[in-house]
């Protein structure tokens, strides 16, 4: 057998092979309060049929204050647990698991969806959709509050497990840039300083789920902008996770959708899959949490040299399984070695409230 498909561990959460399905804004929810809708749950339970080992689901967001898209699902209140245990219930339903990545925007809030962006120093640039404004102190406290509560409705909604949401430019990887945080007092400095706002939050987090309850994190180690967070300075981060209570790691880079590196186009050779190798592989060095590695992977034989080598434990998948759901189950049957996914990148929603959508010819 082919150890794509052997089981392997999250904390004490026992995955039935070593796929996942990456963190993928679907953008359907309600477009005011982001209540799921019926075919959220839809898509998770065809994911869920289709073989792969764990979902993760779009970023939901923890607070009003951190709506960072009109779309986006919301976990930031507890009159959303019923909804929300629909979603983990349609896969349950399959036999799989789910776990809720929570997130807040910060600086990448959507001025139609937060008129007052927050992040941890006042900055302006031209990718950022609206100059954002340095958080108190309060809202600061506010904020790690808020993660702790919507990891606290994850368990009670019935999620097997939570990912805190700590790339991509949004809050809590906003506090680790060099680039975003400017601070001069304990929330700010050295990288050190600069991880106080995510040890809080992970330590908030695991004080609400107790700890048994698998927790993990998405780490941005790069910003790829100049003045930004470098692979030095995330090698102490990746260092930390640890002792921050985390089971799992998994790495991506980048500041934001203008400045992007974590979404390639045109991936066509096995020479193009797994473009974070090279950070994942120094990253490995630092930890000794699973790691899982997503970033371009397309084709059977890649994944397996990968897991294979040691360097990461899972592979995490976007654009294939928006291509092909069943995808997991096609090569596991041997049906097919390589997605049909062209990496066009058309995936996402054209209006507002279409969702995303393979819209690539299959070859």
């Amino acid at each position: 057998m082919n150890i794509l498909f052997t089981p392997h561990n999250i904390g004490n959460l026992r995955l039935p092979n070593r796929l996942v399905r990456s963190a993928t804004a679907e953008r359907m929810t309600d477009l005011q309060d982001g209540r799921p809708q019926p075919r959220l749950a839809e898509l998770y339970r065809q994911l869920a049929r289709g073989g792969v080992g764990l979902i993760i689901t779009g970023h939901m967001f923890v607070h009003p204050s951190g709506k960072a898209h009109s779309g986006m699902t919301g976990v930031y209140s507890d009159e959303l647990i019923p909804a929300l245990a629909s979603l983990a219930e349609a896969v349950h339903q399959e036999e799989g698991l789910i776990a809720a990545q929570i997130n807040h925007g910060g600086m990448l809030c959507h001025p139609d969806c937060v008129k007052d962006a927050l992040a941890p120093s006042d900055i302006e640039a031209f990718f950022l959709p609206q100059a954002a404004r340095q958080m108190s102190e309060d809202e600061i406290w506010e904020a790690i509050d808020a993660f702790g509560q919507a990891a606290r409705r994850v368990k009670e909604a019935g999620f097997d497990a939570v990912q805190v949401h700590s790339a991509h430019g949004y809050l809590n990887s906003q506090f680790l840039s060099p680039w975003s945080n400017r601070r001069e007092d304990p929330w700010g400095g050295d990288i050190s300083q600069r991880m106080h706002f995510l040890r809080e939050v992970c330590n908030e987090v695991r004080k609400q789920v107790g700890v048994t309850y698998p927790v993990f994190i998405k780490l941005g180690m790069l910003d790829g902008m100049e003045g930004g967070l470098a692979v030095e300075e995330s090698l102490q981060v990746v260092t930390e996770l640890e002792s921050m209570r985390l089971d799992a790691l998994e790495i991506s880079g980048g500041i934001s959708e203008k400045t992007n590196i974590n979404i390639r186009k045109g991936i066509h050779r096995e020479e193009d899959e797994g473009y974070f190798l090279p950070i994942i592989r120094q990253a490995r060095l630092r930890t000794r949490l699973p790691i899982l590695a997503v970033g371009g992977f397309r084709s059977l034989n890649v994944m397996e040299k990968v897991l294979q080598s040691g360097d990461a434990d899972f592979i995490s998948l976007c654009r294939p399984l928006i291509c092909e759901p069943d995808f997991p189950n096609q090569l596991r049957s041997g049906r097919q070695i390589k997605s049909r996914c062209i990496s066009a990148n058309n995936c996402w929603e054209s209006t507002p409230g279409e969702g995303i959508s393979c819209k690539c010819p299959l070859e």
